[in-house]
């Protein structure tokens, strides 16, 4: 019965530390397409882009493992395009323009400052999150 008690927390400990992981290779992944299109702001014909975070983390925590989705070819003689995925096989969707530019650049340097911010304090809260948590369960098994 013990054995079975012990078995089970680790599974637990092991599907939390497993989440949180994932999420945070996704905003790791988020941050450099962010960054991307921010370093691309006065390229001409640049479009920026970005990954929905909320479907693309359930999408890699209903795939095992996380592994990313591979395209495959049917035939030979099928050409290669360009990756259109992102973190963990998630599609990576441009940002509908918000104001027209002459060179058809779509980087608007306010929407991808806020997000970068937005996602770097969402990294560093599930990092807090993860520390408080190694606390308590190290504490709990301490004694």
């Amino acid at each position: 019965m013990q054995a079975l008690r012990r078995e089970l927390m680790m599974e637990k400990i092991d599907n939390f530390l497993n989440f949180h992981a994932t999420v945070l290779r996704l905003r790791a992944n988020r941050q450099q397409l962010l960054a991307s299109n921010i370093a691309n702001a006065d390229t001409p014909n640049y479009k920026a882009r970005d990954v929905e975070f909320s479907s693309t983390l359930r999408g890699a925590l209903s795939r095992q493992g996380g592994a990313p989705v591979e395209a495959t070819k049917t035939s030979a003689t099928h050409i290669s395009g360009p990756s259109d995925t992102g973190p963990i096989g998630a599609p990576v969707l441009y940002r509908t323009m918000q104001q027209g530019s002459v060179d058809g650049n779509t980087v608007d340097m306010d929407v991808e400052r806020n997000q970068f911010a937005d996602n770097a304090i969402r990294y560093e809260a599930s990092l807090t999150m993860i520390n408080a948590q190694i606390k308590n369960l190290l504490a709990a098994l301490q004694g």
